[in-house]
């Protein structure tokens, strides 16, 4: 099964509240994303008349596509209930937050699922906390590692 995680999200972000959704994507489109050729850079959810969209989020053009490929960037529709976009709506009129793309795949039925987190975006010193969080971490598990090895 096909997953593709925005890792810079996690990178750039403190995720609050995650949410599965369903995108609306052309044929070429998904027969794109099947083959993993999807970019989420500076890509982002936005609330337009009532309906959830996504922006910004590159899908290759399929190579065996005719004159009908689709556009590479465009705004694509989210499949959310109303109470969802409107809970979402409201954590996102919060200051600081963003909707972001956190992860793209298929699911048993072969249906084309994204996961959007409501985001607040990290300082620099916040990124740095968690980048020696990680390496403690590491070195914590290689020193154990090690210990068995003896």
């Amino acid at each position: 099964m096909l997953s593709i995680t925005n890792k810079k999200a996690y990178h750039e972000y403190t995720m609050i509240d995650t949410f599965e959704v369903g995108i609306v994507l052309t044929g070429t489109e998904i027969k794109s994303v099947r083959q993993g050729k999807i970019n989420f850079k500076d890509s982002f959810g936005k609330i337009i008349n009532d309906e959830m969209w996504l922006l910004n989020m590159h899908i290759s053009p399929y190579e065996k596509g005719t004159y009908d490929n689709h556009a590479p960037v465009r705004n694509r529709k989210l499949l959310l209930h109303k109470k969802e976009i409107i809970k979402i709506g409201k954590k996102v009129m919060e200051q600081g937050m963003t909707i972001v793309p956190v992860k793209i795949y298929m699911n048993a039925r072969g249906l084309c699922k994204l996961t959007i987190a409501i985001a607040k975006g990290k300082h620099t010193y916040d990124k740095k906390s968690d980048k020696q969080k990680k390496d403690i971490a590491r070195e914590t598990q290689r020193a154990i590692k090690n210990i068995g090895r003896y």
